[in-house]
């Protein structure tokens, strides 16, 4: 068995146009390769606080200034440049663990608590 199609004559067909979308001009003096935005996006982000890190951070009472909270947005940005995954930062008489790619502190201890301690799945290291 066999059947026939047929293909009505007069009719052509025609491929679907995709949508124009206007195009957006690059502002001047920005470079508009992805690395270079994808770059400028991590630095402006700021650094969080993970929970766990909040609650070891009032428990041992410690309170970082605004200059502290500078200096670790630097050693955070100065490992994320040598390639940083889970970075210790001695930060004065703190201890932070940071997640880089985050940009989150996991964990904060002050310098009582320091002593005798072993900062374990950590791949560098940041003394301000």
């Amino acid at each position: 068995m066999s059947q026939q199609f047929k293909i009505p004559q007069g009719l052509p067909i025609q491929p679907i146009q995709p949508k124009q979308t206007p195009r957006t001009r690059p502002v001047p003096g920005q470079d508009g390769s992805f690395a270079k935005i994808l770059d400028t996006k991590l630095r402006q982000s700021t650094v969080k606080f993970s929970a766990h890190a909040n609650k070891r951070l009032e428990a041992r009472n410690i309170q970082l200034t605004d200059k502290q909270l500078q200096t670790l947005e630097d050693a955070v940005e100065k490992a994320r440049s040598k390639g940083g995954r889970e970075t210790l930062i001695l930060l004065d008489n703190v201890a932070l663990v940071v997640s880089v790619a985050n940009r989150t502190v996991i964990t904060a201890m002050d310098g009582d608590n320091l002593k005798d301690n072993v900062f374990t799945h950590i791949d560098s290291a940041v003394i301000t």
